[in-house]
């Protein structure tokens, strides 16, 4: 009886013309032009026919209506961004998934201002001629850091770069531990090769001496390289030499020590307890001649890869002809710029990501209480907990907190509301542990609140107006 019916549901299946002539058409021309519209419908009515041929019963719709029906959701779908805002309350301040570090209030006020009009880019007012794109933020990371700087599209970008010009015809020596992965299965050896430098390990797994980078010296080695250790840890029975150590190694042998940072940290961390993590000013006064990082980690920024260092490494790699396929746009200066602003000014809680890591423990759990009692929700209470720096270069970093811990009643699962969660606009990321949904409102914004309280009633069954 199935096979009947699914045969004559196939029979009825409108032609791309007769869909194009019914009701439904009228609404579909009127936001996509008609040679989109046909291009949809011959994908749905595609589409349809593969489900009826594979079994369906398309839940009872005839096929004219499950064509409609998925006309509608493709000029849905084409008619919203993919990329869109997510709530994140997973306690993970940069999230690599969900776009890192959100920007500063003065950061998208600059992105607004210079992408809806034309821009001095490079064009120089003063001389009514052609400027220098790099003098937008370099000047500003000069006055920071105290050495020149350049900016390109991210990290590796500026490593590959760096390598590039400092040793493709020669060896670039690193330890056999900092040869990471940095995440989607992209390799930091992977990227010196790329750069044609040769690769030299020089160490142990666990421990590296700099003797190690002493034997390894020799008439074609272009550079010493030291990487962050991003993603992961040693612990136990490990060693390295202190960049001292290095950067004395790398001037009496008259090359550069190179340093791949990673978090571009610029802010002292010592006050929310990371004592350990690097800054980029501390490289730079311990010898190291040229540092590599990122601006949308710990720096708090847009991605962009930034190198700072010694003036005539600089100069070199501003001629490298890679430069200018790597370089960012207006909108990227425009956002680091603002960023590098507020920390020339001292408005460190203008930063998101350092606004987040600075509040107190206590102040998280009035925020935490307060939230359980605008959701009323049986079973709703306040945890200890822990936030995560995070970003691919902050490994085990965590930072106390309290956690808003909701259970799944007998409606749904855990598992279940959380996809609820997800499936939303804007979507929600959470947490599972101990079979609880787990809330950290560090990472939300007082403005996302409401809207998080709302999302978090929806799926506990409950409405606005109380359990």
């Amino acid at each position: 009886m199935a096979t009947i019916d699914r045969n004559a549901l196939l029979r009825a299946l409108p032609s791309v013309e007769e869909t194009l002539r019914s009701d439904a058409a009228g609404p579909w021309c009127s936001r996509l032009p008609r040679e989109r519209v046909v291009e949809l419908v011959r994908y749905a009515t595609s589409g349809v026919r593969a489900d009826l041929l594979a079994g369906s019963d398309l839940d009872g719709r005839s096929a004219g209506q499950a064509v409609a029906d998925r006309v509608d959701r493709e000029i849905d779908r084409l008619g919203r961004s993919s990329l869109r805002s997510v709530i994140n309350a997973s306690g993970v301040i940069l999230h690599t998934n969900l776009g890192r570090a959100p920007l500063g209030t003065a950061a998208v006020q600059s992105i607004g201002d210079v992408a809806a009009s034309y821009n001095t880019l490079e064009y120089d007012t003063a001389k009514g001629g052609r400027g220098n794109r790099d003098e937008h933020c370099g000047g500003l990371l000069k006055r920071l850091l105290g050495v020149p700087a350049l900016v390109v599209n991210n990290n590796a970008a500026a490593i590959f770069l760096a390598a590039h010009e400092l040793a493709r015809d020669g060896r670039i020596v690193v330890s056999r531990g900092e040869l990471v992965e940095i995440g989607d299965g992209f390799r930091i050896r992977d990227i010196l090769a790329a750069s044609q430098a040769q690769v030299y390990e020089v160490g142990a797994t666990n421990r590296t001496h700099v003797d190690d980078y002493r034997q390894a010296l020799g008439p074609d080695t272009r550079a010493l390289l030291r990487v962050h250790p991003s993603n992961f840890r040693q612990i136990g029975f490990t060693g390295r030499p202190p960049l001292t150590e290095l950067g004395d190694l790398a001037r009496s042998a008259a090359i550069p020590l190179v340093e791949d940072l990673g978090s571009g940290c610029l802010a002292d961390l010592c006050e929310v307890g990371i004592e350990d993590e690097p800054t980029v000013e501390r490289s730079l006064q311990a010898g190291v001649s040229l540092v590599t990082f990122s601006g949308d980690k710990l720096l708090g920024g847009p991605q962009a890869g930034i190198l700072a260092g010694e003036p005539e490494l600089i100069a070199r790699i501003r001629r490298n002809p890679l430069f200018r396929a790597l370089r960012v746009d207006k909108l990227t200066l425009a956002a680091l710029g603002a960023t590098l602003r507020d920390y020339l000014a001292g408005r460190l809680d203008a930063i998101p990501v350092l606004r987040m890591m600075r509040i107190p423990e206590r102040e998280m759990a009035v925020r935490a209480r307060a939230f359980v009692a605008r959701l009323d929700i049986p079973g709703a209470t306040v945890i200890e907990g822990e936030s995560l720096l995070g970003g691919g270069s902050t490994p085990m970093r965590t930072l106390p907190t309290r956690l808003v811990a909701v259970a799944a009643d007998g409606r749904a699962t855990v598992h279940g509301m959380e996809r609820e969660l997800r499936s939303r606009d804007p979507a929600v990321v959470a947490r599972i542990e101990r079979d609880a949904l787990l809330f950290d409102l560090r990472t939300v914004a007082d403005s996302e609140e409401e809207e998080l309280a709302r999302a978090i009633r929806d799926v506990a069954g409950l409405d606005a107006g109380g359990g």
